[in-house]
């Protein structure tokens, strides 16, 4: 079964910003981890502080739920 989570964490922007879509549709920017466990928990997802690394929820993109700087992103390093 390929199922994707209903998280997906975008890569952060140059002002450390990561996008988040919730089933598809955008939910807001997050400027840090508790943004992004805000946005779950007003979506009536669990938020439970496991639920950062449970990919089954979430899928960070271009670095986990510690990178904030455009500059940490592996997308983004070096160029």
């Amino acid at each position: 079964m390929n199922t994707r989570p209903p998280v997906v964490v975008l890569p952060p922007a140059s002002d450390g910003g990561r996008q988040v879509t919730i089933h598809g549709k955008p939910a807001g920017t997050a400027y840090s981890l508790f943004d992004v466990l805000d946005l779950v928990h007003r979506a009536d997802l669990p938020t439970e502080d496991r639920a950062v690394d449970d990919p089954a929820l979430i899928e960070w993109r271009g670095g986990g739920p510690y990178d904030w700087n455009e500059a940490d992103s592996p997308d983004t390093a070096g160029g």
